[in-house]
């Protein structure tokens, strides 16, 4: 497959494994993830400044749990708010007061309950430092304008070529050509990349050199404009989001966190004698403002990042092509109830980040890609139509005086419930039975595998537990090293799968997969109960911290070429003191269970083995004593540990068309 246009003449032989296009959220997410995993990445974008726009608010829960696995969300949170009431008004007056959040806190199972406010340059600010910290810096005014793929030669071939030629063969190896749009000379430079990944927004450049369709509407009827303004202080109370609503339109203004007079501005658009929308200004949107709120227009006293939304839901029909991917607005753009745009790119990138990572580091075989658009297309069609459905329900609800902006906001909206049941990820999916499922109900169509997906806002028995492609629940508990405080996800945090042991019957599988991945990928940790005897300290159990630095410096060693430290930590253990994840992996009923059957003679079966994936999704949940399960799930992920010996990865394009039926089925549920 070829996409060649403005290919030109290549005159440079540089050479990564994967090249990021557009630096967004979306694509500084992933060009984290992978630097961090000791990844060659590079990262463009066509902007010669940094991107500023403030349009996405602020991360969902799911996305401030991503944000807290790279190391950010500490930083952002101290950049943002937490979401403020909102105050609506009619004719000028206030007649209601909302606030969605008011009755939700932090549960064991997640730490954020809730969206967090920060502007989106902001937020890339902090992405960037971070990226930064892996010495990986955004290229700005590198437009692509050309992408060819070469056809993938044998594997035997690729590693033969740089064995005999070195690195020169290697990169003549490496399957896309990029060509970028001139700089100052009216010369070209090309770029090789085993894999590229287009985050380059819905305007995506890459979508449109792959000619990928991108079907769906753009509503003309339904318009707003937007930006950044500065008031008068004292103007409005900070506190607040306000919006009127009006029946000849609508002005929202909320507060910028980490600004003192800084305000997001959003208003229906000022219209010409036909009906047709105008332009936004300065002058515009002090005329909106005087005309719906009753503050003087002077009171808004700078207006810049304007811009017109329209609302626009669209997907592409695929979201790889050969060795290029879409992620976020390059692959789904939805309409902004709801706040999901920003969060869906974010995830895709943490779903797509460790398969590249597996993948290029030999350990997987290429087919694991595959599983990025088999998992997050049908979840980007079904957040389309939430976001559209959301939409709808807030139009209806602002014609009536006290309805706002908070009828957009629902469980759904939070992202903890997105869930890859259907996937080939999921190890125990045949087990499941779409008849007598819990969720099958929702779901008109019980007979296709993806109609079984996480049960939004039903929350798992405790005996229950979360199943195969499931988010993987977090809990409180202390470190056995140190007695310290921390929670799973803690311990699920960096670059690698964690395979958690919960009862004593877990003990030998947890030291086989140590003694077989230590370092590679995969670390191990075990679950104690509160009353559990822990006998002797149990050789390879380290604190989280110890753990977690060691990783740290096995990934700057490959990042660097050295591969001394290759054997790393082979895990860690965790006392669960207050029960909550035996409660949320359901494993409590089940070691009782096991334990009235046969107390300690029982001893060597007790127990249950969680498989978390890099993305803190459960792969495989098994009865301890299933150790050929777990053997065979890592070793599709991770290959056969130290003595891996895989050749160089390979591309599989599978059929654009594999994954139609299944976006329908998640879409009707």
């Amino acid at each position: 497959m070829d996409a060649d246009r403005g290919a030109g003449t290549v005159t440079s032989t540089e050479v990564t494994d994967v090249l990021v296009v557009g630096a967004g959220p979306t694509g500084l997410v992933l060009a984290c993830d992978l630097a961090r995993r000791g990844i060659a990445v590079r990262i463009v974008d066509r902007s010669p400044a940094p991107p500023r726009t403030s349009r996405a608010k602020g991360p969902n829960p799911r996305s401030l749990e991503i944000l807290d696995d790279l190391g950010v969300a500490e930083a952002v949170l101290a950049a943002g708010s937490a979401p403020l009431p909102m105050l609506k008004y009619r004719d000028r007056a206030p007649v209601a007061r909302a606030d969605p959040w008011a009755g939700s806190a932090p549960s064991p199972d997640a730490a954020y309950d809730r969206a967090w406010l920060v502007a989106q340059w902001r937020l890339e600010e902090i992405l960037r430092a971070r990226l930064a910290g892996y010495g990986v810096r955004v290229e700005l005014g590198r437009e692509v304008v050309g992408l060819t793929q070469s056809p993938d030669a044998p594997a035997e071939a690729e590693a033969e070529a740089e064995a005999e030629d070195g690195p020169e063969a290697d990169a003549e190896a490496s399957r896309v050509v990029v060509t970028f749009a001139e700089d100052r000379r009216g010369e070209e430079a090309a770029l090789r990349a085993r894999y590229v990944v287009g985050c380059d927004g819905a305007h995506s450049s890459v979508r449109k050199l792959l000619g990928i369709g991108f079907e769906g509407t753009t509503r003309e009827d339904q318009v707003m404009v937007c930006g950044d303004v500065e008031l008068a202080e004292d103007a409005l109370d900070r506190g607040l989001w306000h919006q009127w609503f009006d029946e000849d339109g609508a002005v929202m203004l909320c507060p910028i966190p980490g600004t003192r007079t800084g305000w997001w501005f959003q208003s229906g658009p000022e219209r010409d004698g036909r009906g047709r929308p105008l332009a936004p200004t300065a002058d515009g949107f002090r005329r909106l403002l005087a005309h719906h709120t009753g503050l003087p227009g002077q009171a808004l006293t700078r207006a810049e990042l304007l811009s017109t939304y329209r609302v626009n839901v669209r997907m592409a029909d695929r979201f790889r092509a050969g060795r290029v991917f879409l992620a976020g607005d390059a692959a789904h753009v939805h309409a902004i109830a709801g706040g999901l745009g920003m969060n869906t790119g974010i995830q895709d990138a943490f779903n797509l980040g460790w398969k590249l990572g597996e993948v290029l580091a030999g350990r997987a075989d290429p087919e694991l890609l595959d599983t990025y658009e088999e998992e997050r297309l049908p979840v980007a069609a079904r957040t389309l139509d939430l976001t559209s459905e959301r939409l709808r329900a807030t139009l209806e609800a602002i014609r009536r005086p006290g309805g706002g902006l908070d009828s957009a906001i629902t469980a759904d909206t939070t992202g903890l419930g997105v869930g890859y049941r259907w996937s080939s990820l999921a190890a125990d999916r045949t087990h499941l039975d779409a008849s007598t499922h819990p969720d099958a109900h929702t779901h008109p169509d019980r007979t296709h595998p993806a109609t079984v997906t996480h049960p939004t806002g039903a929350p798992l028995t405790a005996d229950e537990g979360p199943q195969a492609g499931d988010r993987a629940p977090d809990a409180p508990c202390t470190e056995a090293a140190t007695g310290a405080g921390t929670r799973l996800h803690r311990v699920f945090a960096g670059p690698r799968t964690t395979v958690l042991g919960f009862g004593p019957g877990s003990a030998a599988v947890l030291d086989e997969v140590a003694a077989t991945y230590g370092g590679t990928g995969v670390r191990t940790c075990r679950v104690y109960a509160a009353d559990e005897d822990r006998g002797e300290n149990r050789a390879g159990e380290q604190s989280q911290e110890q753990s977690q630095e060691q990783g740290e410096e096995q990934s700057a060693d490959r990042h660097e070429g050295r591969t001394g430290a290759e054997a790393g930590p082979p895990g860690c253990a965790v006392i669960d003191a207050e029960g909550h994840a035996a409660a949320a992996y359901g494993t409590g009923a089940s070691a009782r269970a096991d334990a009235s059957a046969g107390g300690a003679a029982s001893g060597a079966r007790t127990g249950t083995i969680v498989v978390v994936r890099p993305d803190h999704h459960v792969g495989l949940r098994v009865p301890a004593d299933d150790a050929r399960s777990v053997r065979e799930y890592l070793r599709r992920l991770h290959g056969t540990g130290h003595s891996a010996a895989r050749p160089p990865e390979q591309s599989s394009e599978r059929s654009p068309d594999r994954f139609p039926d299944m976006v329908d089925a998640v879409r009707k549920g």
